[in-house]
């Protein structure tokens, strides 16, 4: 079996965040998507090992902002590649509110949307949240970055704790 036929598949980056702790957790996924329009819904799917995963259980609602191609490596870093854990990912960087209360970057990304979780589904090694949407904007007319254009562009690659990760093929 060839498992880098997944790779085809199309995607985008994500930065899914919830305002359930301390401060805000946040991660970048490659895993959301609208699932259906009556009600509108949105799914993401998270990491059991990421502190956002646990934010959204005890929150029961999530943001997720659609990263565009102006995201530069440090920014896919600040939200892909260190720990909520460790570090508040939106301290001294640009953000709104969600009517849910939950942050999304103002800069780098084009939309986002908000939601209160209606279905969670363990699916393994990660957690995939349905939210009915209550809040969304437009916030810029550049493109949303594909996982295509973070690959090839951008030389980025798949972190371990990606639902898209498969040893030595990242």
């Amino acid at each position: 079996m060839d498992a880098s036929a997944l790779f085809k598949f199309s995607s985008g980056l994500y930065v899914v965040s919830a305002a359930g702790g301390e401060h805000a957790a946040a991660c970048l996924v490659n895993t959301g998507m609208q699932v259906t329009a009556e009600p509108l819904q949105v799914s993401v799917t998270v990491n059991k090992e990421n502190v956002t995963c646990g934010a959204i259980e005890r929150a029961g609602h999530f943001s997720l902002a659609v990263v565009d191609e102006s995201a530069d490596m440090l920014f896919v870093g600040r939200f892909g590649f260190r720990s909520s854990a460790d570090v508040d990912k939106y301290d001294g960087i640009a953000h709104g509110l969600a009517s849910t209360g939950d942050p999304y970057p103002a800069e780098h990304t084009c939309s986002f949307v908000a939601c209160n979780v209606v279905r969670s589904l363990d699916v393994g090694t990660h957690v995939t949240f349905v939210g009915e949407v209550v809040d969304a904007a437009n916030l810029s007319d550049v493109p949303p970055m594909t996982y295509a254009y973070y690959h090839g562009t951008l030389r980025g690659k798949t972190p371990a704790k990606a639902s898209s990760y498969v040893a030595g093929l990242s």
